[in-house]
């Protein structure tokens, strides 16, 4: 039996997909271009090789007013007047690392856009606070909105801030870590409440904490017997792959299980640099997972995701989330509808692996919390049927019965 002509079929269901990939720049194609650029921003200060590679470097040389970046990226003078408006609202910090990602012969370029402050910023459309953090706050330090896991903000400071970031009202004018009492009284609250189960720690970016303070807090949770997992959030490994020491990761590791969640939103951002860092903290035993945020002219196409995704997978990061961006004031420019991302969740089902299928998530405003989005695949469900649809468009149905009595069940 000829079986050829139905896998030419199977391939056609991905062929606009095969036909584009070879045009969507990674971290990887573009490698040349970014060791060009990186090389330009290591003369121009002065930077050696070791300089480059030390996260403390990377931290104090970060880029935080207009006339240092058009220095580094030769900036037109509309550019840095455009900066400087902005700045005096909100602040901008960026590693040289993530800086020599920015393609600057494109103005579109997806770091640039997450990098580098917008006049379309000035927009107050939104909320400075969308999620009502500061509502779901029981002592200082923590949100909490879930039964059995909350957060612990430990700082302010990241790596790079993030144009479309939802803790923007944070983020001050210097950088801090959150003062010990506060840590303290936050660590006793969760043991105080014996259903916290999970902790993430975040900021800020949990990362950007020296080793022995977070070690520090680590032990004080890992010691409660309630906390079974401990989470940690950061955008090192995207933003300052420096930070990700064998000493940090032979740290961690004992503290498992712990987790790490990170923030790849472009294919440009896995580079070399990004794969060795979690490589070490794979290598440690540390599952990755992403949590990408939907952003308007960075990743909201089909294919640009599915890359992304496949990509992640190959250094060990499992797709976790799509976040629906929150409408955080000044942030209007990166918003997109939600059929947007329930088009890219259709794309992915079927046409490549479960694993790098994540779940797209709404939050409610004000503190309701994740809501998963899904297309619709069931299309009728009743006593004794259901009927759905496939990942390819074909309808099919299915018995719906049970092999038991409902009460029996529960008699059991």
């Amino acid at each position: 039996m000829d079986n050829s002509k139905d896998f030419k079929n199977i391939r056609s269901t991905i062929e606009d997909y095969l036909e584009i990939l070879p045009q969507i720049p990674t971290g990887f194609n573009q490698a040349e271009k970014i060791k060009y650029q990186k090389d330009n921003i290591m003369r121009k200060l002065n930077a050696s090789e070791n300089d480059w590679q030390n996260y403390n470097w990377q931290i104090n040389n970060r880029i935080t007013d207009a006339k240092t970046a058009a220095h580094l990226l030769e900036l037109d003078d509309n550019t840095v007047e455009e900066i400087n408006k902005v700045s005096e609202t909100y602040r901008f910090a960026i590693s040289p690392y993530y800086l020599s990602l920015i393609d600057m012969e494109n103005d579109a370029c997806p770091i640039r856009l997450q990098a580098l402050p917008s006049i379309s910023e000035l927009n107050n459309e939104g909320d400075l606070d969308p999620m009502g953090e500061a509502h779901s706050t029981p002592v200082e330090g923590i949100t909490r909105r879930y039964p059995d896991r909350l957060i612990i903000k430990v700082t302010n400071q990241c790596g790079m801030y993030c144009r479309f970031c939802q803790r923007r009202r944070l983020i001050g004018e210097n950088d801090k870590c959150t003062e010990y009492d506060i840590i303290k009284n936050a660590i006793d609250y969760v043991r105080a409440n014996s259903e916290i189960r999970d902790v993430l720690i975040t900021g800020g970016d949990a990362l950007t904490l020296e080793d022995d303070v977070l070690e520090h807090v680590l032990k004080e949770l890992r010691a409660i017997s309630h906390v079974e997992i401990i989470r940690l959030g950061t955008r090192a490994p995207v933003t300052l792959p420096q930070r990700i020491t064998p000493k940090l990761a032979s740290m961690l590791k004992r503290y498992h299980p712990l987790y790490i969640n990170t923030q790849f939103n472009s294919p440009m951002e896995i580079t070399a640099e990004a794969k060795q860092a979690c490589d070490i903290l794979s290598d440690a035993g540390i599952p990755l997972g992403n949590q990408m945020v939907l952003l308007n002219g960075v990743n909201n196409n089909k294919h640009i995701v599915r890359c992304l995704n496949q990509l992640l997978l190959t250094i060990r990061v499992k797709p976790y989330y799509i976040f629906h961006p929150k409408t955080v004031r000044g942030t209007s420019h990166f918003w997109v509808q939600i059929g947007d991302g329930l088009e890219i969740m259709e794309s992915l089902r079927g046409y490549t692996s479960g694993l790098a299928v994540p779940t797209y998530i709404v939050n409610g405003p004000g503190g309701l919390g994740k809501t998963p989005m899904l297309p619709s695949y069931l299309l009728y469900i009743g006593k004794d049927k259901a009927v759905f649809r496939s990942w390819d468009n074909k309808t099919f149905e299915i018995e719906n019965k049970c092999g038991c009595n409902t009460q029996d069940f529960y008699e059991i």
